[in-house]
């Protein structure tokens, strides 16, 4: 059987279950590894790769500060190449929160939520952290997607 074939179901339950698994995961930018340290992308690949094996993608090197001089939403451009758009206001268990942290600034922070009023996210100098999901954080948000319910196939142009 061929991964594009693997027909898993991916629920809502499962992201959660990963999200959570992953606090107290130190920061670390650009990481990508549970335990040692990760950044709030890092965070996201760490569950896709979890839940579905090898990653649609790797993203470039990029800095602290990137896309802000371009303004370029490359972040939310390949969240929306490898996962569900919905609509911004339909908080559910499992989303993957996309937030702009300044008005006039690109999107570039992720988080998962967890339930209506939490979410898991990686914040620097904090590490893996469950946040409450109040005003401010929903001021914030910018969109809202959902991993794949099914295992999608791995691209061959990786």
């Amino acid at each position: 059987m061929t991964r594009g074939s693997v027909r898993r179901e991916i629920d809502s339950a499962a992201v959660v279950h990963e999200a959570q698994r992953w606090l107290g995961t130190p920061y670390r930018h650009q990481g990508c590894a549970h335990g040692v340290g990760c950044d709030c992308l890092g965070l996201v690949r760490g569950i896709w790769q979890t839940l579905y094996g090898a990653e649609p993608e790797i993203p470039p090197a990029y800095t602290r500060d990137w896309a802000e001089r371009s303004q370029d939403e490359a972040l939310w451009q390949a969240a929306l190449r490898h996962l569900e758009p919905k609509a911004r206001d339909d908080v559910a268990a499992g989303d993957v929160v996309l937030f702009r942290m300044r008005s006039q600034g690109v999107a570039k922070h992720l988080g998962l939520q967890v339930d209506a009023t939490r979410f898991v996210h990686a914040m620097s100098g904090r590490g893996v952290v469950c946040s409450a999901f109040g005003p401010a954080w929903a001021r914030r948000a910018v969109a809202r997607f959902r991993f794949p319910a099914q295992v999608p196939p791995v691209s061959k142009e990786r």
